[in-house]
């Protein structure tokens, strides 16, 4: 294995034959050799094989087989995923998070070795020895180096994890030596890129474990840069890319993490969309049944076994999640809290905070509030959303809400620590698939020191059902979007539908043809995106989110609540 802090590409991943239903791998895609070129005609579109594209959609192949595309700067930084060129996934094809269908697969796990057995003793006594092999194999990408991301990306290299990359455009100021131990002191790193410096004092820690550099931006990233990773944390961003990342993420049927810290206060947010995990246990009185135990949560599986004079019950059971964009502002509290007035008082005002944070960015194209005008408009998006949530009033007091924003755009390391280790210890049960992940939304208050755990999911569907084909990209037209300036098309109608007017839900890059051709459809037929994505006629119910934004300062009283029926919440 090599270990060379020199090799700053990504994770290479054996290709696999995309599962069809009713069909072997080798009936729809023959063997894919990975060290083939591909090759790149004339006008920069890759000759992609006929017989890697989905056999569903003719209108669609000829589209992309088409000699006459125009060529797009936008789409060289991409990696056309082999499994999938064209990223027409049929999302009936989802499969639980962990378990690979039409995605690129990961590695076999490794074997583990007598040698990294002495090392790893500890904590293979803690989850297994199989589970210890599939973290050897994971690929992970880490999304901007501070002081959050370096306790994450510390604790999975201690774990052992096969790879990980570190993705960072920003360089190196003097601000980052406060809470980021990967800088070194007495050095001159001031200029020099975050990521390529912090990479070489993690690679120390655990020479084993292939550490990779990324010194472009996230945002020149198209949907297929994220397939080769297993799962993937953004840290320290604005919510616009985290939706962004996050619905690539989901096209290519990969976890996604979320996190971030100001000063006292972060939260850690994920989305494995469908997650299985193995609990096991001695055996009851009485025996477990398959079926629901919660809105998000199903017993799929129970199996039983002799282990001298007990029986072991392997329990499995399979979690639920939804979108960042849904679960950050559209989802409500679970009905346990709010059938509770006791348990709606415990809730952290931290909470309604940071969705006015996120809200508050997202008009602001990502500033965070400086002035006092920008003071008194947080206030108002703070006490609509805390309303919106049905929690009472006298929750959120003015001497919370100063400290807040106090807090913003610091770090501290306590809570970089704090966070960073949870969100790593997540990751090593979902890769182990041995213990309960989070279920979605991590919220910690440093004035109460409690990290809560809060279930946000909006009304309908969740898991992978939330990417429908009722939308044109996963059962009909190619995704060839190139870079995060282009959102993919696969989400939810409901979600399409309720994306803040601030937004363009169809900004294809321009030299495609889909900016002057229909688009054709899953049922044969062709449609003109610009109709088809009328958020209006697709949700006429749903209100413009953001709409709070549009009140001033001086009229409080003409606020409009982002939940219609948040103002008869009881309080």
């Amino acid at each position: 294995m090599d270990n060379s802090n020199q090799d700053q590409g990504q994770p290479q991943a054996e290709p696999q034959a995309q599962q069809l239903p009713n069909a072997s791998a080798q009936e729809v895609i023959p063997h894919i050799d990975a060290s083939a070129d591909i090759n790149v005609n004339g006008n920069g579109i890759p000759q992609l094989p006929e017989n890697l594209l989905n056999p569903m959609n003719p209108q669609a192949l000829s589209m992309l087989t088409d000699p006459s595309l125009m060529a797009d700067p936008s789409m060289m930084a991409m990696q056309m995923p082999l499994a999938d060129p064209s990223f027409m996934m049929q999302p009936g094809l989802a499969l639980p998070n962990g378990q690979n269908g039409f995605s690129l697969p990961v590695a076999p796990p490794a074997t583990v070795s007598a040698d990294e057995v002495a090392l790893y003793d500890r904590q293979i006594r803690l989850w297994g020895m199989a589970a210890q092999a599939k973290i050897q194999s994971a690929n992970i990408l880490l999304i901007t180096i501070k002081a959050l991301a370096n306790e994450i990306a510390k604790n999975l290299v201690l774990a052992g994890v096969g790879s990980l990359t570190l993705l960072d455009s920003a360089t190196v100021t003097e601000a980052d030596r406060g809470a980021q131990f990967f800088i070194p002191d007495g050095e001159d790193v001031i200029g020099q890129n975050r990521a390529q410096v912090a990479s070489t004092a993690l690679q120390k820690l655990n020479p084993r474990v292939r550490v990779h550099v990324d010194t472009e931006g996230v945002k020149t990233k198209g949907p297929s840069y994220f397939a080769a990773y297993d799962i993937v944390i953004a840290t320290d961003l604005d919510p616009e890319s985290f939706n962004i990342i996050n619905t690539a993420t989901r096209l290519n049927c990969k976890a996604f993490y979320a996190a971030g810290c100001h000063g006292l206060y972060g939260f850690i947010f994920s989305d494995l969309i469908e997650h299985d995990y193995v609990i096991q246990r001695d055996l009851g009185n009485m025996p477990t049944s398959i079926g629901p135990e919660s809105r998000t949560r199903t017993i799929v599986d129970v199996q039983t076994r002799k282990e001298g004079p007990k029986t072991i019950e392997s329990v499995t059971k399979r979690e639920l999640y939804s979108t960042w964009f849904l679960a950050s502002d559209l989802a409500v509290l679970p009905t346990e809290y709010t059938q509770s007035k006791r348990r709606l008082k415990s809730v952290t005002p931290a909470l309604s905070c940071l969705r006015a944070l996120w809200e508050f960015m997202q008009i602001q194209n990502g500033r965070v509030p400086s002035n006092r005008d920008d003071l008194k408009l947080f206030t108002q998006i703070a006490t609509q959303k805390h309303k919106a949530l049905g929690l009472p009033s006298e929750t959120l007091r003015p001497e919370f809400l100063r400290s807040f924003l106090q807090n913003l755009v610091s770090e501290i390391s306590p809570v970089a620590a704090i966070l960073g280790g949870q969100l790593a210890q997540d990751v090593i049960n979902v890769l182990g698939q041995t213990q309960q992940p989070i279920q979605n939304m991590i919220v910690f208050d440093g004035t109460t020191m409690e990290a809560l755990m809060y279930p946000l999911h909006p009304e309908g569907s969740l898991g992978a059902s939330q990417l429908t084909d009722h939308t044109v990209p996963n059962g009909g037209a190619p995704m060839i979007l190139g870079g995060m300036d282009a959102l993919p098309l696969g989400l939810d109608p409901t979600a399409m539908g309720a994306l803040p007017h601030h937004n363009n839900p169809i900004m294809i890059p321009t030299g495609l043809p889909q900016n002057g051709n229909l688009i054709p459809m899953p049922d044969g037929s062709l449609a003109d995106p610009t109709q088809h994505f009328n958020a209006a006629a697709q949700v006429p119910q749903q209100p413009v989110q953001g709409h709070t934004a549009q009140v001033t300062a001086e009229q409080p009283t003409q606020e409009t609540p982002a939940n219609p029926g948040a103002s008869e919440s009881k309080e």
